[in-house]
């Protein structure tokens, strides 16, 4: 056995911050309910102080997440910061707060508008206190590989000495190169007193493309604490490393995500993008039949790549159905399992062969489906060259059964507008996305759309052999989000209020 690399993962908190990627609370729950699985070390599960919405996922993630990762909370070298992040964290089996404070003259003097021993006296300050809520306290100096080494030994050393257990030196803007960060963790390891009494951690970002070649130098350099990589895995001839990342779930977590964020990875994404095991060159293809491992490095399986394939037809029974999710690493409560049981007989008398991606696909649609206000009754719609696309839909809001046409630049635009007619949500497209789950004729087909509603950005999704169902279905998705999340009422409860004065 090698020597053991933690594995912190920030995606529901620094993932998050990317332009379009916001999670609502239960979103961020089924997200961590996977990493759990996915075996990471440390969770970071959001800012508290953000928002109310980051603070109850926070709490959420914290009293669901028992008998796995760590789960931190990140907060500002501030008092109010520090004292929201517990009150959030308190219930966690294992809570850590990550406190931190910029410690570049860039970001000291623009940002901060302060001096370094001010940054000195926060950082020892905010350590303290986050020590008397938890024994776990991760410190960062923020913009740590633009820091001036001397001062930021001195930094390291302060919280250290306040009591941190685990020190993170963060690449923020992504300017670092491989041996120059691994020089700088040297540096710090050789320096700063006690040092060895601590975890040190690396934060790479990716701006220049290095963040796994940077952290991967981290390590060498000391570092046991990082947020990759299958590098460690792949290679652990070279490197000598183990993590405790069960990696063949390391392709479902990627394909929740992108039903989450409505984002989907590019092809030729390392690992889980749809080209990482594909084959098209004719002497690749023959050597990977004689021998997958001449042209690929790990096998699918490995990863949790699916094998396209039968598995399931419709004769299948619920038993069945079941145990093969359990054998794809899922499993369902009584009510989300009934639900996708029923999506999955509808597909099978649509598709001959039902493959395990069509599964990942149904499956990721219900758990993450909200509250369903409006569910889709009937959809029927005309289209061709010569004529006025139009769609007639009809949609069921609890006891309740609305019908309405609309026409368009297209079967889809016209099906939209005639939902907007029932809803009086209108939405405005500003992303759509369609791909073909699995081969074939009767392929089933996923789209993702992004629609503004009621002034916010929301990420419908939906799945189906029919391409214009598929969207109907995830404009529903987003609509229905809106109504649970947004307090915005249906049609049905407005008129109910009507009828009652």
């Amino acid at each position: 056995m090698g020597e053991r690399i933690l594995i912190f993962d920030t995606t529901l908190r620094d993932g998050e911050q990317s332009p379009g990627y916001s999670m609502n609370t239960k979103e961020k729950l089924e997200m961590a309910k996977q990493l759990a699985r996915l075996g990471v070390d440390v969770m970071e599960a959001g800012f508290p102080i953000a928002s109310e919405d980051d603070f109850e996922a926070v709490k959420a993630i914290a009293q669901h997440i028992k008998g796995g990762p760590i789960v931190a909370g990140l907060c500002r070298a501030k008092d109010i910061d520090i004292d929201r992040a517990w009150e959030a964290l308190k219930h966690a089996e294992r809570p850590r707060i990550h406190t931190f404070i910029a410690t570049s003259e860039i970001h000291i003097k623009y940002k901060l508008k302060s001096t370094q021993e001010e940054v000195l006296e926060a950082t020892v300050a905010a350590v303290k206190r986050a020590k008397r809520y938890t024994a776990d306290v991760e410190f960062s100096a923020e913009d740590a590989h633009r820091t001036d080494q001397d001062f930021l030994c001195r930094v390291v050393e302060a919280a250290i000495k306040a009591g941190a257990t685990t020190i993170n030196i963060p690449d923020t803007v992504g300017y670092g190169v491989p041996w120059e960060f691994g020089q700088r963790i040297r540096d710090l390891m050789s320096r700063v007193p006690n040092i060895d009494r601590v975890v040190v951690s690396a934060h790479c970002h990716d701006d220049l493309g290095l963040a796994v070649a940077n952290s991967l130098e981290a390590v060498r350099a000391g570092a046991r604490q990082v947020e990759c990589t299958m590098s460690l895995r792949t290679r652990k001839d070279l490197l000598g490393y183990e993590t405790g990342i069960r990696t063949e779930e390391i392709y479902r977590t990627s394909k929740l995500l992108q039903s989450v964020t409505g984002v989907s990875v590019q092809p030729n994404k390392a690992i889980v993008g749809a080209n990482a095991f594909a084959h098209e060159a004719g002497i690749h293809q023959h050597g990977v039949l004689q021998k997958p491992l001449t042209y690929e490095i790990m096998t699918p399986e490995s990863v949790g790549v699916p094998k396209s394939r039968l598995v399931l037809g419709k004769h299948s029974g619920r038993h069945a159905f079941k145990k093969r999710l359990e054998e794809l690493g899922i499993g369902l409560a009584d009510d989300d399992l009934n639900k996708a049981f029923v999506r999955f007989k509808a597909l099978c008398d649509r598709k001959k062969e039902v493959f395990d991606e069509d599964l990942l696909a149904l499956v990721e649609e219900e758990v993450m489906a909200p509250a369903e206000t409006y569910t889709l009754e009937h959809l029927q719609f005309t289209s061709g060259t010569n004529i006025v696309p139009t769609a007639t839909v009809r949609l069921k809001m609890q006891d309740e059964v609305s019908q309405e046409s609309g026409w368009g630049d297209g079967p889809v635009d016209a099906a939209y507008k005639a939902i907007d007619l029932i809803t009086k949500i209108p939405g405005k497209l500003l992303e759509y996305n369609l791909r073909a789950v699995t081969g074939g004729k009767d392929a089933m087909g996923e789209v993702t759309v992004a629609v503004e509603m009621d002034g916010q950005r929301v990420v419908g999704r939906g799945s189906s052999t029919d391409v214009i169902e598929a969207s109907v279905r995830a404009y529903l998705h987003a609509i229905n989000k809106v109504v649970a999340t947004g307090g915005r009422k249906t049609v049905a409860e407005l008129e109910r209020e009507r009828r009652a004065v």
